[in-house]
């Protein structure tokens, strides 16, 4: 049985994880047979190694961890690896595979620009406006 795991950063602010919920909830459109979790890497639960337990429990062998980030900076360099590593040690029986940053993805880069353009052609279409 395969898993995901989406792994963001986390916040103090619950809202931050917002967007990351609606990931999860297209992904279960999706993909409604898929075991996933979404964790986080500090000031929210669950942590990397309870969701992966949760997999684990639910008799997935496959995970999957998939970094929400969006470049690969100094949590992605240093920290998840040691992370991985725990969770390859804790739980032997399960196959992990790390994915790159998802904000290093051409479709996400691509998405990421042509939101970019339009937020700068809606502020010149305000902009432009003749004042009432």
């Amino acid at each position: 049985m395969r898993g995901l795991i989406l792994f963001a950063h986390g916040a103090r602010d619950p809202r931050w994880a917002e967007p990351f919920q609606q990931v999860v909830s297209g992904i279960r459109q999706q993909a409604p047979e898929l075991a996933m979790r979404l964790a986080f890497l500090e000031l929210m639960q669950p942590s990397l190694s309870q969701a992966a337990a949760g997999l684990a429990a639910e008799g997935c062998t496959e995970v999957t961890v998939q970094p929400l980030f969006l470049g690969t900076g100094g949590h992605l360099r240093r920290d998840l690896p040691l992370l991985m590593a725990e969770l390859q040690a804790q739980l032997p029986g399960v196959a992990w595979t790390l994915q790159p940053a998802i904000g290093e993805h051409p479709e996400v880069i691509e998405t990421l620009a042509r939101c970019s353009l339009q937020g700068l052609q809606g502020l010149r279409t305000a902009a432009q406006r003749p004042e009432p």
